[in-house]
Order: C-alpha cells, then sequence, then structure tokens
C-alpha cells in the first residue's frame, strides 16, 4: 500500500519550500560509509587468513597472535594511510580541473557557452528556452564552472575529508580486524585458555563478516541476509585459500 500516512506527512513536511532552501544551503553530509565497510572487511580478511594460515602450517599459538597483531596495526596503518593519499589526490585533482575550466571561460567563454548549451539540449531543453537556461548559468561563474565540474568532468563537488576518511577506515579496520586472533590471545593470555580457538576465531570471524554486510545494507538498502552472507562467503573463500597455503607449507616452517 506504500508509506503510512504519517511516513507521507513527514515527507511532505520535509519538501516546505524552508526546508528544501536550508537542506540545499547546508549541502549533502558526507557519508564515510564506505570507508568504515572497506575497512572492516579488509580487516577482517587480512587478520583472519594470517591466523588461517598460521595454524594450517601448525605454528604455535603465540606466533599466531604476533603474526595476527602486527599484520593488524601494520596494514591497519597502511590502509588509512593509502586511503588519505587517494582521497587527497582525488581532491587535489578536483582543484586542478576547477582552474582548468576558469581558465577555459577566461580564454574561450564562447566555446564554453557552447558546451553548456549542448550539455542541456542533450537533456531536452531547446530554442528560447534552451538560450535561456545558457545565459543564467553563464551569468554566474561560480555556478557556470560548478556546471561544468558535475556536467561534464562527472566530479563531485563535495568529496569526503582525506583525514576523516582515513581515520574511519583505521577505527573499523582495527575493530572488526582484532575478532579472529582474540581468542588465542585469550589463550595465550589466561590459564587454561579456551579449547579449539581456530573455531572459535571461525565462529567469530563469520559472525564479524555477517554482521558488517547487515550493516551495509541496512544503510544503502537491499537484502540484509543476502549482504551478510555475501560478505561472508567473500571472508571465507580469502581463509581457505591462506588455510591451504599455510598447510602445503607447513614442512617449511618445521626445518627453520
Amino acid at each position: 500500500m506504500g508509506r503510512s500516512l504519517s511516513g507521507h506527512d513527514h515527507l511532505l513536511d520535509a519538501h516546505t519550500p524552508d526546508r528544501v532552501k536550508q537542506r540545499l544551503e547546508d549541502g549533502a553530509p558526507q557519508s564515510y560509509l564506505k570507508d568504515m565497510v572497506y575497512g572492516g572487511i579488509d580487516g577482517t580478511i587480512t587478520t583472519f587468513a594470517v591466523v588461517s594460515g598460521v595454524v594450517g602450517a601448525e605454528l604455535a599459538v603465540g606466533i599466531v597472535v604476533i603474526l595476527g597483531l602486527a599484520n593488524l596495526f601494520a596494514d591497519g596503518f597502511s590502509m588509512a594511510v593509502s586511503n588519505f593519499l587517494g582521497t587527497k589526490a582525488e581532491q587535489q585533482f578536483l582543484h586542478m580541473t576547477r582552474k582548468d575550466e576558469e581558465n577555459e571561460i577566461q580564454l574561450i567563454p564562447e566555446g564554453e557557452r557552447e558546451e553548456i548549451r549542448q550539455i542541456y539540449a542533450a537533456k531536452g531543453f531547446e530554442g528560447e528556452l534552451l538560450e535561456q537556461v545558457v545565459d543564467v548559468i553563464t551569468s554566474n561563474e561560480q555556478v557556470w564552472v560548478d556546471t561544468m565540474l558535475l556536467e561534464e568532468h562527472g566530479l563531485l563537488l563535495d568529496g569526503p575529508e582525506p583525514k576523516r576518511a582515513a581515520w574511519w577506515t583505521f577505527v573499523a579496520f582495527i575493530v572488526a580486524g582484532i575478532v579472529p586472533v582474540a581468542p588465542f590471545i585469550v589463550n595465550l593470555l589466561v590459564d587454561g585458555g579456551i579449547s579449539a580457538p581456530f573455531l572459535w576465531s571461525s565462529i567469530a570471524t563469520a559472525a564479524t563478516f555477517f554482521a558488517i554486510g547487515v550493516f551495509k545494507a541496512r544503510v544503502v538498502g537491499g537484502s540484509t541476509v543476502k549482504a551478510g552472507i555475501e560478505t561472508v562467503v567473500v571472508g571465507g573463500i580469502a581463509a581457505v585459500l591462506a588455510y591451504g597455503v599455510g598447510w602445503l607449507l607447513r614442512g617449511v616452517a618445521d626445518g627453520i
């Protein structure tokens, strides 16, 4: 039957002229979902892959913890730095392209007007209305340049902030990535520990994969179960590969 009456009223209230004006002035809120999901999945996969490889090689619990934690923090930092540099590079490219467009408007304004004309002609505008649109847009250089960046180059004007993107990547990587190695840490620090730490690591890791998939689906929409299972399968494949390599090379470890 569609949305409830209260939901419909909420939509109407959100689309009053004042609300629309305020929302557009505030701009779209920045989302760091991609960074969190990326960091969480990669943190869990890489750490569990290390744990699986070491267990497959039949090495001691202490080695599992050492290699697992070393990978966790080193790879987490590496991912955060990479995300920071990549996001910053996107900002620099946007700045460079903006300068190029501003320069072209100064040097060849008619050519840039023609680009605006053809962009909006492709959207269905024509005749006098098309010329009015071109005149309005090109009367304000800021609007003119922003339009070229969006329509010609396909660039986002308000991308994520590099430091925050890096921070959320690192946090998600550490929080999710500690899960696979946690049972082995308990086994190492607590007398008696827990039996079958790799089994508990596998269960906890699968649950983490599923939770990340569900979180992603709840934010972006879609089936939570499908997203959870999809994430578990991807992580499981990586773990099986790592365990297999460790098992095949277990004899090499014996000779070290």
